[in-house]
């Protein structure tokens, strides 16, 4: 029997019903050293405001005892467990075992290639610790948690409470942990293992980090920066909204194959890919500190004040990623964070939330399948721009208050959008119903134009815009580069919006929509101006202004407005001026991209050749060295720079690694020293880069076996999927690939199981973006009404992108 999703309906009926005193979970983790098995013993008591009635209990594990006050249960086969006939004052306990956990929901058993350890992590959202054990998975049924927890001698176990007391057994030891505040089940974790651990105490805190043993030297190296910024964010977040966090444990656990990293209380567990095993460039810094920040905002929005039902997703993940570019910019060296924010989660949403799974922000939820679908691009970057505009909105100092007021009146409950909403109103002074309904209730970006008649500018929408704060910057040209001569911030409340305060027509080169890049909106040139935004994006003074004109180029082109080779010459201009590391990565990634995607076939090595120019270029700059590199090595396709490459990589496994896999993709023969380099290679890991190498190959033989490791097997940590799939879709091998689009259709039904994140992350990145056609495109598209709503999204939005790359391919300069 398929097992079912709690739908809202049922979720508000438990919450009526029923309020949950305490957890007791006992877990076994013992039969992890030598088989699968996780057994657990859950008691959860609880009392029923309506006595004789009945409800259910979330249990997907196989049961092997229940009682409901001593009397026996039997499950349902769905993943719920009947409770009839509720007393006032009830206690259940659930015995149930968990078997697979290579490939299941909720926990998952990882052996470390390198040493055979063994390592397991849970991770529950949004309802999977029903996997594991038996609660109430939603997540306004808040309680405390008392963890115990049995593993081998020599493991670690961490979780939400910390300072556990350990008691000694024949064989294994005894964590028990102490009771967590009032958490929703998603919130939980335990992870466990021999771990390597670093402690260090910060302004009151005890701050912990853990990782696999085999990559202790990469922790040790990372461990001063990751305290430093953890320090920075707790700082930051406790004063911002006058609330410290409560506990004195907080605890970020590196765990491999775990994708992404998820909040749970005091806990925060991560995927160890960020624990980079070549020295971190720029942006991989930045984007281990805005995760980190991500998270931690998390504690607050997510964990101590809880949304009761997940149609306010976007208010945990919306408000932890403006909160993060926030908190990074204000307190940590990252101080261009919003501009890396928008050279690339707000790029992914514009192209987002003008395809076909865009949707309000705030949407009906009807069951927990259907929220699975909305961790995405409307609900991250663009959610984060969209709070970043209700703070110029509102005013700083007046949001900061608003918030303040929500976590004092709401901790260790739940709250909706309107309990937000009315605080924020309360502190501002301002009427925020008209905001919420046209910023959270409406998809699409807001679209504007500049109409100019002598010295009279006006701002236009397309359409009615949303109410907003935005800037238009002026630039008068000072040799080669632009000057800003002006700023005006305007609030919009019209489709016609006058503009006073700008120069005169005589003294402006160069009006800019959204400068400083306040809202979320698109923006359009006219006809005579068009093609002097494209020329002069880079002689713009900063990154963020030259990240909006960047962001105008990228939406003209998603949108068959401008041509890949318009596109990537202004965003290759744009790389030889930029000042900040925070975008350097992000527009070299970007400029390969159109370069490889986008273009049609007979320009595409002009492109790619420009974009390898660009990179030896940069790599003067021993500050750029690296990333230029890097670019290089996805690019290099003439002798000469595959020659230079191998030169200036030199020692360096990472840029060889990189270079064996270009090499690889234009034919060369590479196997006997991908083979040599694997055996020198001291990353645990380092077998997948040789995958990926396999996975370059233009070789049958080479794309079956990676394509059955990577697609059938899932033998590649889900946190390296998309590098071998990008190496394995390579242009100009469509002949070889062709069976494998269509083994990729044949996949669809399949692609959920394992839990959300790897439905997102198998679904996207295996989706092919060569050899096919867009009858293929119709028949993905159609193909997607049968699967799981996490699956449908993720493959419908990845279907658009490529639909507008075909689109951009067949096109004629």
């Amino acid at each position: 029997m398929e097992i079912r999703s709690l739908t809202r309906s049922e979720a508000e009926r438990r919450a009526e019903l029923l309020t949950v005193e305490r957890y007791d979970v006992d877990i076994d983790l013992t039969g992890l050293t030598e088989g699968p098995e996780v057994r657990c013993v859950s008691t959860v008591t609880f009392d029923c405001h309506e006595p004789g009635a009945e409800t259910f209990v979330d249990c997907a594990a196989q049961v092997h005892s229940a009682t409901l006050n001593g009397v026996s249960l039997t499950p349902a086969g769905d993943g719920r467990i009947p409770l009839p006939a509720l007393a006032r004052h009830n206690v259940l306990r659930v015995e149930s075992v968990q078997a697979d956990t290579a490939t299941g929901a909720g926990v998952h058993k990882a052996t470390d290639p390198a040493d055979g350890e063994v390592y397991v992590w849970m991770s529950f959202e949004p309802d999977e610790a029903r996997f594991v054990w038996a609660c109430f998975d939603q997540p306004d049924l808040k309680a405390p948690h008392a963890f115990t927890v049995t593993a081998p001698p020599a493991w670690t176990v961490t979780s939400n409470s910390g300072d556990p007391r350990i008691e000694e057994l024949d064989g294994a030891r005894r964590w028990i942990f102490p009771d967590t505040p009032p958490l929703s089940v998603y919130n939980t974790v335990v992870n466990a293992g021999p771990f390597h651990e670093i402690r260090r105490e910060a302004d009151g805190h005890d701050l912990g980090l853990y990782a696999r043993r085999s990559l202790a030297p990469v922790l040790d190296r990372d461990a001063d920066e990751i305290f430093t910024l953890t320090r920075q964010g707790l700082a930051f977040f406790g004063e911002v909204f006058a609330m410290p966090f409560p506990q004195r444990k907080y605890d970020q656990v590196f765990m491999p194959e775990f994708g992404g990293a998820m909040e749970n209380y005091g806990c925060v567990t991560w995927s160890d890919g960020f624990l980079r095993r070549a020295t971190p460039t720029p942006a991989e810094s930045e984007l281990l500190a805005k995760v980190l920040l991500h998270e931690m905002a998390h504690m607050w929005f997510g964990n101590i004040v809880t949304m009761r039902w997940w149609d306010d997703l976007w208010l945990n993940e919306a408000f932890a990623e403006f909160a993060c570019n926030w908190a990074a910019e204000r307190a940590t060296r990252f101080t261009d964070a919003w501009a890396g924010h928008l050279a690339d989660g707000k790029l992914k949403a514009y192209l987002s939330d003008q395809g076909p799974v865009s949707h309000p922000i705030h949407q009906p939820i009807h069951d927990v399948a259907q929220a699975a679908s909305i961790f995405d691009n409307i609900t991250y970057p663009k959610g984060a721009s969209v709070l970043q505009q209700l703070m110029t909105y509102v005013g700083e100092e007046r949001f900061k208050a608003g918030m303040t007021a929500y976590f004092a009146r709401h901790a260790w409950g739940s709250a909706t959008l309107q309990d937000l909403i009315d605080a924020l109103s309360e502190a501002s002074g301002r009427d925020l119903d008209t905001w919420r309904s046209a910023w959270l209730a409406t998809a699409g970006p807001d679209r504007f134009t500049l109409e100019r008649e002598g010295d009279t500018v006006t701002l236009v929408a397309a359409g009615t815009p949303r109410p907003q704060v935005l800037a238009v910057g002026a630039f008068r040209r000072n040799g080669e580069a632009l000057e800003r001569r002006a700023l005006v911030r305007v609030e919009v409340t019209q489709t016609r919006t006058p503009l006073t305060g700008l120069p005169p027509e005589a003294d402006t080169d160069v009006l800019l929509i959204n400068d400083d890049d306040l809202t979320f909106a698109t923006a359009r040139p006219d006809p005579t101006t068009r093609d002097a935004v494209f020329r002069t994006a880079a002689q713009l003074p900063t990154a963020i202004s030259r990240g909006v004109a960047v962001a105008t180029v990228w939406d003209m082109l998603t949108t068959g407005e401008a041509t890949a080779a318009e596109a990537g010459r202004c965003i290759t201009a744009v790389l030889t001026a930029e000042t900040s590391d925070a975008v350097i990565e992000p527009y070299l990634t970007l400029a390969a991209t159109i370069a490889e995607l986008w273009a049609p076939h007979d320009e595409r090595a002009g492109l790619t050749a420009a974009v390898a120019g660009a990179c030896r270029r940069l790599a003067a700059d021993p500050g750029r060295r690296q990333v230029a590199l890097r670019g290089l090595a996805r690019t290099a396709t003439d002798p000469d720079d595959l020659a230079w490459l191998r030169e200036q990589a030199g020692d360096d496994v990472d840029l060889r690694w990189r270079a064996l896999v270009r090499e690889a993709e234009l034919g060369g023969d590479v196997s006997s020293e991908a083979a040599l380099l694997l055996a020198d290679d001291p990353d645990p890991d380092a077998w997948v880069r040789a995958l990926t190498v396999r996975a370059a190959l233009p070789d049958p033989a080479a794309k079956a076996e990676v394509w059955q490791k990577l697609a059938v097997d899932r033998a590649v940590p889900v946190n390296a999927v998309s590098q071998v799939a990008a190496a394995f879709w390579r242009p100009d091998q469509d002949a070889l690939l062709t069976p494998y689009a269509q083994s990729y259709l044949d996949s669809i039904p399949h692609l959920h199981r394992g839990g959300m994140i790897p439905a997102m992350v198998f679904a996207g990145q295996l989706f092919p973006p060569h050899a096919i056609d867009t009858t293929y495109i119709e028949k993905a598209q159609q193909a997607s009404h049968e699967a799981a709503p996490v699956v449908r999204n993720t493959l419908l939005e990845r279907s658009d992108a490529v639909s507008r790359m075909l689109h951009s391919r067949n096109r004629t300069t």
